[in-house]
């Protein structure tokens, strides 16, 4: 059913600057709240001069890589229910990061990416949306699986977790990951047991579109999920340098693929979750070095690049939304 023209002005003319409004504000009060940004501003403005501002240089460019390649895997995955350009998809991926980062576990990145998608479509597209985030927990799982695995005897030796708890949380993560790599690969299983669901018609049409998830389909997306892993663990390492913190790839490899695993589990709202993230990072780092306050600085600055800098671009996109909107229910 459509809304009358007054419920659309609504949503057109006073929804969207209303939202844009709120995200901007809690963008900024987070940013107001987070320890150690003045230090981390002042010790890039001192990078500036010396080769290490290639690294900040770097990092910056490669979050432009990073939600290009998830604007990428969103067009193809959208594909079975509407072809969509790519920047279109790419700003239907930014609108989805604005609002994300107030909702836990960043749940409302379905609502801004389905904004931009046609009348009809929109609800179909929150099952495929879904299975792009399952390929990025499952190289998510298996990249945190490895580190717990390799590094299991120093985490050990720190008495950062009992044995037999290390134990408990690598085979729990290991079971997991297989039970999500199943039911990945095998999407069909979910259209069948939906179909057998009393009054399922009327509901078949959001998930009708998963027929078309053919394994090389699947592939792909896991592909592009594990090349943007690729690129948060190059960004980490780069800004690792700039702040001091002297790890080897590997050695960045492993235990920030454990922080993402933790963060992964703990329930958070992305906006407020640096010191979080600080923390957790701190403590498996710290396996391989002393220096925290560059572990923080490093931390916050993927945190505020990686995710406030598409926010607040995502938030001026949503202005647009009387072009985009054309609302159903």
């Amino acid at each position: 059913m459509k809304l009358n023209r007054t419920s659309k002005n609504f949503i057109n003319y006073f929804l969207g600057p209303l939202l844009f409004l709120w995200l901007s504000w809690s963008i900024y009060r987070q940013i107001q709240k987070q320890p150690g940004l003045e230090e981390a501003w002042q010790r890039i403005k001192d990078s500036f001069g010396s080769p290490l501002a290639w690294n900040l240089a770097a990092v910056m460019f490669l979050m432009f890589v990073n939600w290009g390649i998830e604007a990428a895997k969103w067009r193809i995955a959208v594909k079975p229910v509407q072809q969509v350009s790519y920047f279109k998809a790419l700003q239907a991926v930014l609108s989805g990061v604005s609002f994300s980062v107030t909702t836990p576990n960043r749940m409302g990145e379905y609502l801004g990416r389905v904004l931009y998608m046609n009348e009809g479509n929109r609800l179909k597209t929150i099952s495929i949306t879904i299975v792009g985030s399952i390929s990025q927990l499952i190289v998510t799982l298996l990249a945190g699986g490895i580190g717990l695995f390799v590094l299991k005897n120093e985490v050990e030796a720190k008495q950062l977790i009992s044995p037999l708890w290390m134990s408990v949380i690598l085979y729990g993560v290991l079971g997991v990951l297989a039970v999500v790599t199943l039911f990945y690969f095998r999407l069909s299983w979910i259209i069948r047991w939906v179909d057998r669901l009393p009054g399922s018609k009327r509901v078949a049409y959001l998930i009708e579109a998963l027929e078309e998830f053919h394994p090389s389909l699947l592939f792909r997306l896991l592909a592009l999920s594990l090349l943007r892993f690729v690129v948060f663990i190059i960004q980490y390492w780069l800004l690792f340098l700039l702040f001091d913190v002297n790890l080897s790839g590997w050695q960045v490899f492993l235990t920030i693929s454990i922080s993402f695993l933790v963060m992964a589990i703990i329930p958070t709202i992305a906006i407020a979750e640096l010191a979080q993230r600080g923390k957790v990072v701190t403590a498996i780092v710290g396996l391989y070095s002393a220096n925290e306050l560059g572990m923080t600085f490093a931390t916050a600055g993927i945190w505020f690049i990686n995710l406030i800098l598409p926010a607040m671009i995502g938030s001026l996109l949503i202005l647009r939304m009387r072009k985009i909107i054309k609302t159903e229910i």
